[in-house]
């Protein structure tokens, strides 16, 4: 599973800037292995950074230009082991490709995404014709998921035709 998204160094120390896309703060934990394409990195620290970022140090990462190759990398981990959610959470991976529905049943698409957003997440949902429509994440618009289906109740003009 995707835990996060390496962004540019920051210092001469080897450290990174980390975009989580996991809401498992263990994740990141002094300790954690976490993986890049076929290499295993070990988190040695982390801490907050900005809005929702962090800043990131990996064993074996020294210095600045050792950082820089690893922009752009995605992280990621096995999704075994990760906690269970807490009642009315849900996992991003476990939303995407839920079939997406209006109350009255009628098919809106499917879930292609979840963005995280600083304020609210949305969910990207591809509609039949293949637009993408992006729904603000908010229970007052978006249903728990159930039978591989997620009922959204869009404000009119939302979603196409």
């Amino acid at each position: 599973m995707i835990v996060g998204r390496v962004g540019r160094p920051h210092g001469v120390r080897g450290e990174v800037t980390v975009l989580p896309e996991s809401d498992d703060p263990g994740d990141f934990r002094r300790g954690s292995t976490l993986c890049v394409g076929d290499r295993f990195l070990e988190v040695r620290s982390s801490r907050p950074y900005r809005d929702r970022g962090l800043i990131v140090a990996f064993a074996g990462v020294e210095d600045r230009d050792m950082a820089e190759g690893l922009r752009g990398l995605v992280l990621t981990r096995e999704a075994a082991g990760r906690r269970s959610p807490a009642e009315g959470e849900f996992w991003a991976s476990s939303l995407v490709g839920l079939e997406a529905v209006a109350p009255n049943g009628t098919v809106l698409g499917r879930v292609a995404e979840v963005v995280a957003g600083g304020l609210q997440d949305r969910l990207v949902v591809e509609t039949p014709s293949g637009e993408e429509v992006q729904v603000p994440f908010v229970e007052q618009m978006v249903g728990d998921p159930e039978d591989g289906r997620i009922v959204i109740d869009a404000p009119e003009g939302l979603f196409p035709g």
